[in-house]
């Protein structure tokens, strides 16, 4: 169960991280509804814990935390459009913006002199943006310890009560305060976001298999 308060979370998406989030979340406890613009289908297709599904707009209504896993060379346009509904909420954002190269993997960076979650929180200055989760595969998010090597979660954002919040959510997931790592503030989300360039190598060298990025400390003495 969840170690802080249940939260109404509305995961944006229906993909792979969509996926893994809502379940995690729902198994933690939250009450937690999935925003698609099929939630018949998606609904028909679930297999995990008890979530709800609406459009993107319902979804959104009524949560205090909204994760952000939309495709992210869209999330702009998408979440942009959800401006008055996204008032006063916190919007976790682990997409990653990218151009795609001709074999559909990570080509550049769609905001090279910003980021996503930047152009996000200036698009919704009513809403408290954070970045997390999005240095890693989507089966690490709600499963930190699979790897043989633990990872950091990686958090950027203005607001500290918000950052904090996801600290909880990242904590309900699995992820212990010390593989949690605060950069500072939306700007600092550049880094990890750059981060994706690293993805086509990586696979092309291990395969598709989980992987994260990882801060290493001195060994102890």
């Amino acid at each position: 169960m969840s170690s802080t308060a249940p939260t109404a979370v509305t995961v944006l998406g229906s993909g792979r991280v969509a996926t893994a989030l809502a379940g995690g979340l729902a198994r933690a406890g939250h009450q937690v509804t999935v925003g698609t613009r099929s939630p018949a289908r998606a609904a028909a297709a679930w297999t995990g814990a008890p979530v709800g599904f609406a459009e993107p707009e319902q979804a959104v209504r009524g949560a205090s935390v909204v994760v952000n896993a939309t495709p992210g060379d869209t999330s702009l346009e998408r979440l942009g459009a959800l401006g008055g509904a996204l008032r006063g909420t916190v919007l976790v954002d682990v997409a990653n913006a990218t151009v795609r190269g001709g074999d559909g993997t990570p080509g550049g960076l769609l905001y090279p002199g910003d980021s996503l979650a930047e152009r996000l929180q200036q698009a919704l200055p009513a809403t408290r943006v954070v970045k997390t989760l999005n240095t890693m595969a989507s089966t690490v998010m709600t499963d930190p310890r699979s790897l043989a090597v633990p990872p950091t979660a990686f958090l950027s954002g203005d607001d500290p009560d918000a950052k904090a919040l996801v600290g909880g959510l990242l904590a309900d997931l699995g992820w212990p305060a010390d593989w949690i790592e605060d950069l500072g503030g939306i700007a600092t989300a550049r880094g990890p976001e750059a981060l994706m360039l690293l993805v086509p190598s990586i696979m092309r060298n291990r395969g598709p298999q989980p992987f994260a990025l990882a801060v290493a400390g001195p060994a102890p003495r």
